[in-house]
C-alpha cells in the first residue's frame, strides 16, 4: 500500500502539495487526476523519493523509497520515457538498471519480450519512437517485478494496439494483488483503465473513491428529448419550472436538466405532445472530473470567437 499522511510540499511562496492524505491501495488501479499545476507530479515524486517533502510521509509497505536497498524491486515507475541516453541500446539501459538493483540480467530479456521490444534490443535509443520509448519506459518499471507500479501518462504515444495491451496489463497487474497508481490527462483511458479515484485540485485532496461512486456523486445526468413540437414542449417545461436548452445540430432536441426522464414523458403525454426520443443521458467520467475541478485549474484559456489580428 502507499500511504500518504500529511503530505506536504512548499516552493518558497508557493505550495505544490498541501495536506494530502490518502491510501492507494492494492488489488487495484487507482487513477490519480488533477488540472495541470494541481501537484500530482510532485506528489509522484514524492512518493518515489526524487522530491523530499517540506512536512508529512510518503510510505510504501510502511517504509520511505529511499530506504529500500533495491528500489526497483519493491516499486517500479515511469516518470519522463523521454529520459533516456540515446546513444544506449534499449537492452543496454535495462541492464544498466537491473545492475544497480541487483536484478537478473535474463529479466531485461523477459521484460523486452513483454513490452514487444525484443526484435530492436540492439538499437540505440535515438533512433526510437515516442511509443517505443514508452513501452520500454514500462519495461522498465517492470523490470524489478515490483508489488507497486506508479506511472505517469503510461499511455503517452501508444498506438491504438500498444493502448489496449497497457490497459489490460494494468488490470492483470491489479488483479494479481499490486498496487497501481497512474496519472493521466485522458478521461476516456482512466474510465477503461481504473477501478478508484484520487483526485487533488490546487494540491488538496478532492476526492478519494471508487470510480462509479465519484461519477454518481459528482456529476447530474441530463436527460435528452427529441419532438417534432419543439416550441410546445419548451413551453410546457417552462411552465413546470425545468431547466432545459436547444440541441444545436439536431432539431427539435432538448437537454433537460434537474428532472427524470419519467417526469418529462408525463408531460407530454398530458399535453398531447409526441416525442420520437426520451432517454437519460448518463454522466461521463469527464463530466464528472470537470464538474468537481471547475474552480481548481491553475491555467484557464479564454473560450469563444478566436481572436484575430487587427479584428
Amino acid at each position: 500500500m502507499i500511504q500518504l499522511r500529511s503530505l506536504t510540499k512548499r516552493h518558497q511562496a508557493l505550495t505544490a502539495v498541501d495536506s494530502l492524505t490518502c491510501d492507494i491501495r492494492p488489488g487495484a488501479v487507482t487513477g490519480f487526476l488533477g488540472p495541470n499545476g494541481a501537484g500530482k507530479s510532485t506528489t509522484m515524486r514524492m512518493i518515489l523519493g526524487l522530491d523530499r517533502p517540506t512536512s508529512g510521509t510518503a510510505t510504501v509497505a510502511g517504509r520511505r523509497c529511499a530506504d529500500f536497498p533495491d528500489p526497483l524491486r519493491e516499486v517500479g515507475a515511469l516518470l519522463d520515457a523521454g529520459a533516456v541516453h540515446g546513444g544506449r541500446t534499449a537492452r543496454d539501459n535495462l541492464l544498466h538498471l537491473a545492475q544497480s538493483n541487483r536484478i537478473p540480467a535474463r529479466r531485461v530479456d523477459e521484460v523486452l519480450g513483454l513490452v514487444g521490444l525484443d526484435a530492436v534490443a540492439g538499437r540505440r535509443l535515438k533512433g526510437f519512437s515516442l511509443g517505443m520509448r514508452q513501452r520500454l519506459g514500462i519495461a522498465g518499471a517492470l523490470l524489478g517485478d515490483p508489488s507497486v507500479l506508479v506511472l505517469d501518462e503510461p499511455v503517452n504515444g501508444l498506438d491504438p494496439e500498444g493502448i489496449h495491451w497497457i490497459r489490460h496489463l494494468l488490470r492483470g497487474l491489479a488483479a494479481e494483488g499490486r498496487t497501481v497508481l497512474i496519472s493521466s490527462h485522458l478521461m476516456s483511458e482512466v474510465a477503461l483503465s481504473a477501478d478508484h479515484l484520487v483526485v487533488i485540485g490546487k494540491g488538496r485532496l478532492l476526492a478519494d473513491l471508487p470510480m462509479a461512486e465519484f461519477v454518481e456523486r459528482s456529476s447530474v445526468g441530463t436527460v435528452r428529448v427529441t419532438t417534432p413540437r419543439p416550441a410546445d414542449l419548451s413551453a410546457l417545461l417552462d411552465r413546470a419550472g425545468i431547466a432545459h436548452e436547444e440541441v444545436a445540430d439536431t432539431p427539435g432536441a432538448f437537454e433537460v436538466h434537474g428532472a427524470r426522464a419519467a417526469t418529462v414523458g408525463d408531460l407530454a403525454a398530458g399535453a398531447g405532445v409526441a416525442l420520437h426520443e426520451l432517454r437519460t443521458r448518463r454522466a461521463s467520467l469527464e463530466d464528472a472530473y470537470l464538474s468537481m475541478t471547475s474552480n481548481h485549474g491553475e491555467y484557464r484559456a479564454l473560450t469563444g470567437r478566436y481572436p484575430t489580428d487587427g479584428a
